[in-house]
């Protein structure tokens, strides 16, 4: 046990393929619980990589004129083939990219979207398919609630060494 707390401590892939399945283990009707949280896990990724392509696939049908479907199998084919290419250079990179660049990326742009552009852009994006305007907390909440919580989150990674 004293192993696996320590995978526990580290986080990553150890955490949710080697400490999460042993701790289901002990709970009454564990085999339902791990197929739930493991598929509950793919949709997590399936929809973090679906929000990632939205941006690129856009953009092919915009500039190029190409159908979704062509534009889908292009961006998915290409980062398939960078990830294939890249993924000795970067797997020892990922830990310091998602610990200290994630959350200096989320600040950098809550600031540039949130206090340089300006609120009147802010408010004209975000009114955007909505049918009612945002409420008057959303201005305070976006520019000081979210701008602050990334810069103190950046601040803890930099102390800590990342949080968690």
């Amino acid at each position: 046990m004293k192993c696996l707390l320590g995978l526990a401590n580290q986080g990553g892939p150890g955490l949710i393929f080697i400490f999460l399945p042993n701790l289901f283990q002990a709970m009454p009707g564990s085999n339902i619980l791990i197929i739930v949280f493991f598929v509950a896990v793919l949709f997590a990724g399936i929809s973090s990589m679906i929000n990632l392509f939205e941006a690129p696939i856009a953009a092919m049908e915009q500039q190029f004129g190409l159908s979704r479907r062509i534009s889908v199998s292009l961006i998915v084919a290409l980062a398939f083939l960078i990830g294939i290419c890249i993924r000795g250079i970067v797997a020892d990179r990922m830990d310091f990219v998602s610990i200290y660049i994630c959350p200096l990326g989320a600040g950098l742009a809550g600031i540039m979207f949130f206090w340089v552009y300006g609120w009147d852009f802010v408010q004209s994006e975000v009114r955007k398919g909505r049918r009612r305007e945002p409420g008057k907390w959303f201005c305070f909440m976006a520019r000081y609630v979210f701008c602050g919580l990334t810069l103190l989150v950046f601040i803890l990674v930099i102390v800590f060494g990342g949080i968690g």
